[in-house]
């Protein structure tokens, strides 16, 4: 009779301990199943504006590149050349900067700090001397000497609060 009613409440025991566990594994699932969607979500977010912000790219706009391939150069290359080229005129010993028609209102100087290739005409660019900021459109060519000439379109700088 013992051995029964402990053999009982074993059996019960062991119903009840399996019937939580596998309630929790089910909630967890669930729960997974939940977070996998959200992440579905995101991803492609995530590729769409990807996808938004190679639009006004040179290495992603082939007309472009074809524009460049046809006089003989390597865009793979080309882009750092251009960059560096730009990168290289916040180098230069004078108060002002070439291509920033704005003079520092603090101790720095102005300096370019990203840029951007839209495509085989035009780049954008923003700069900083440390407290204000603004951006620059470019329009820029390559000579018949292989010499990089850039032109200011359009600037502004943004206003402090």
């Amino acid at each position: 009779m013992y051995l029964f009613i402990f053999t009982l409440l074993l059996v019960v025991f062991q119903y009840v301990n399996s019937k939580n566990i596998l309630d929790a594994y089910n909630v967890k699932y669930e729960r997974i199943l939940g977070q996998k969607e959200s992440y579905k979500d995101t991803i492609s977010e995530l590729r769409d504006q990807v996808l938004t912000l190679s639009e006004f790219k040179l290495d992603q706009t082939e007309a472009a590149m074809s524009y460049f391939e046809e006089q003989g150069y390597n865009v793979a290359e080309l882009i750092p050349f251009i960059k560096d080229e730009i990168y290289e005129l916040n180098l230069l010993k004078t108060e002002e900067h070439p291509l920033i028609p704005y003079a520092s209102m603090t101790e720095g100087k102005m300096l370019i700090n990203s840029i951007r290739i839209l495509n085989h005409k035009w780049i954008i660019t923003n700069f900083s001397d440390g407290k204000y900021w603004g951006e620059l459109l470019l329009y820029y060519e390559i000579t018949e000497n292989d010499e990089l000439k850039f032109k200011l379109i359009d600037s502004f700088l943004y206003q402090t609060q």
